[in-house]
């Protein structure tokens, strides 16, 4: 009692004198309104309240049964022997499962700690995410593709797969080889989901699968055109625009396998692809189509106009095409003024057209390095192929030092001066650098499937993984980004540092300043809110 009163303390307070006593067992404080069994009891009644929570006694029963029954107690047994904890398990290989960090030589003070679940390089995916929830595009799955995959198994469905396909392609990840590390990656593991979610994303297998089974079937093939097509339109329905221009191009795509269909083209001098692309004066691809390695310019063209066409068919734009000498057909000319579109279409030249230009290719007299001397000419034109005579423009180019004069021309039914429809036709120049910024941002000319009809799933997810770019620079960014290329932007803006954390119920991942400043981050996601809501 001594000891209680050069402490302060007041003994009728103290329910067990002997110190060696004071342990958890035994009441210690004597309480005001409840007597020491009574405090033991309430004690004992919150512990088991506290160990007999629903979920936590369903952890404990399944943990249990695991470890009792068949493989859960060989899995228990064999991590016992390697000298795993149980918990162990549950740590994923991307770094947590090493315990001790490693050290530098030249600076002892510096640790290297791995936690990939943790820490991401590819942050700025959250502002696509943002807008792609914004105009509602990888919802628009369920609609034009179909889940083969039944019963209550089903893990990954099929938006978040289209999602994690999309997303993964525009961070610079174009093959499922990435998947598994990218499962765990916090921002692959928030984009892909409704919510915010801690749940992995899906392993390699399940997203192989998923593109080369599910979305492989002619149905979803026919879906993936649908899905893009509906969401160039949702881009569209929030740009002021009168008219649409479309421009058709082709491309290469080297193999460098036994590809089906791949063959051998001399026009490239490459054994490939010769994939078909048709964008509209924004930088969107309207649709793109895969192609044997061996076919022109020019085949297949109205299988992928025709469904381009008729959606703008009612949309009251002034429709304009632009194409290059491989596009020069009749069936080409007919279609388009059918379609009531105003064209300009290089023409290849031959004896007949230089003909026509030959009063106008009078040297000058007097030229000047760097200075061109440029005249233009227009004249009615018919081939034998021809039904009728159209409009041709010609544009003669002379420069100093070369004998012979650059000469081009044009088949249009465009009526504004030769002049305003050569430069109307230079324009298409940007659709060859559309094509370039799809082959280094999302490399979509990575087409590395042996069937030919998994390529053209893998060129659909390419397409809509540019897509989903582009909207982003053109609708949101500030006009002094929105002409970056989409590898600047994937380098500068996708490309951020960040580590999640938590915080009572909520994630937060601090994103790396040096790369990108909370002010314009914040301007992105404002004018995407601004954007207003499509009618539906």
């Amino acid at each position: 009692m001594e000891f209680f009163q050069s402490e302060g303390i007041d003994p009728e307070n103290i329910a067990e004198p002997d110190l060696n006593r004071w342990d958890y067992r035994h009441p210690v404080i004597r309480g005001k309104h409840l007597k020491p069994w009574q405090l033991v009891l309430a004690a004992k009644w919150l512990e088991l309240r506290f160990h007999t929570r629903p979920k936590k006694l369903w952890t404990r029963i399944a943990h249990m049964s695991r470890e009792v029954f068949g493989r859960g107690a060989k899995k228990l047994a064999s991590e016992h022997r390697s000298g795993h904890r149980s918990n162990d398990r549950r740590r994923h290989r991307m770094g947590e499962s090493q315990q001790e960090p490693l050290s530098l030589e030249f600076d002892a003070r510096v640790r290297l700690e791995f936690v990939g679940s943790k820490i991401t390089s590819d942050a700025g995916l959250l502002a696509h995410r943002e807008l792609d929830d914004k105009l509602g595009l990888t919802e628009m799955a369920d609609r034009f593709l179909k889940e083969r995959r039944k019963g209550r198994n089903v893990q990954h469905h099929l938006v978040p797969l289209v999602r994690q396909s999309v997303y993964s392609r525009l961070a610079g990840y174009p093959d499922t080889n990435d998947a598994d590390r990218l499962a765990r990656d916090p921002t692959m593991r928030l984009v892909v989901s409704r919510r915010a979610s801690e749940r992995q994303a899906a392993a390699r297998n399940t997203v192989g699968r998923f593109e080369t089974e599910i979305l492989s079937a002619k149905g979803n093939r026919e879906g993936l055109v649908a899905l893009n097509a509906a969401w160039v339109s949702a881009a569209m329905a929030h740009t002021k625009t009168q008219r649409l221009i479309l421009d058709l191009d082709s491309s290469e795509s080297p193999v460098h396998g036994q590809q089906e269909g791949a063959k051998y083209n001399g026009h490239y001098g490459s054994v490939c692809y010769h994939p078909l692309f048709c964008f509209n004066q924004f930088g969107d691809c309207e649709g793109a189509m895969l192609r044997e390695g061996n076919v022109s310019s020019a085949d297949g063209w109205r299988d992928l106009l025709d469904p381009i066409v008729k959606r703008y068919a009612e949309s009251g734009l002034r429709k304009q095409f632009r194409g290059d000498a491989g596009f020069a057909r009749p069936e080409i000319y007919e279609y388009l003024e059918e379609h009531d579109f105003l064209y300009a279409i290089r023409l290849p030249a031959n004896a007949v057209l230089r003909r026509e230009i030959e009063p106008y290719q009078a040297r000058p007299e007097m030229l000047e390095p760097g200075q061109p001397v440029v005249t233009y000419h227009d004249f009615a034109y018919r081939a034998g192929t021809w039904d009728r005579p159209r409009r041709v423009v010609s544009k003669v180019e002379w420069h100093a030092g070369e004998l012979f004069p650059r000469v081009g021309f044009i088949v249009t039914n465009r009526t504004d001066p030769a002049k305003g429809i050569v430069r109307f036709y230079n324009g298409r120049g940007t659709c060859e650098q559309w094509i370039k910024e799809g082959k280094h941002a999302v490399e979509w000319m990575r087409l590395s499937c042996h069937a030919f009809e998994r390529n053209v799933v893998r060129l659909a997810l390419f397409v809509l993984a540019y897509n989903l770019g582009n909207f982003l620079r053109r609708l949101v960014l500030p006009k002094e980004m929105a002409r970056w290329s989409l590898t600047s932007l994937r380098e500068r803006l996708v490309k951020i540092g960040a580590r999640l954390t938590r915080h009572a119920r909520r994630l937060v991942l601090q994103m790396a300043e040096v790369a990108v400043t909370r002010d314009f981050f914040a301007q992105i996601l404002d004018r995407i809110r601004s954007l207003s809501p499509v009618p539906t």
